[in-house]
């Protein structure tokens, strides 16, 4: 995406990508020491993430681990919003 910033908040990056349903919950998400970036974990939702960053995201029961490839622009369809990330889980 030729508009997208360099770098985007993690609660806002965490809706557009779909992790999250809103921002609000991305937020919680955040604040409830429930993320890691680049191995550190946070509890800011105004941390900026960027492309190169490697996301450890822990959501119910799921542990997701994802690579930033790109910030968006919007919260788009899910085949835009899969683009924005690389799935770097083990295949089961």
């Amino acid at each position: 995406m030729a508009d997208a910033p360099d770098r985007i908040r993690i609660d806002k990056w965490l809706w557009h990508a779909r992790f999250c349903k809103t921002r609000a919950l991305a937020q919680e998400l955040v604040s409830g020491k429930r993320v890691r970036v680049n191995g550190a974990r946070i509890d800011k939702p105004g941390r900026v993430v960027g492309p190169g960053d490697v996301l450890t995201l822990r959501i119910g029961t799921d542990l997701r681990l994802v690579r930033v490839l790109d910030c968006g622009i919007r919260r788009g369809p899910a085949s835009e919003a899969q683009s924005l990330y690389e799935p770097l889980d083990p295949t089961p």
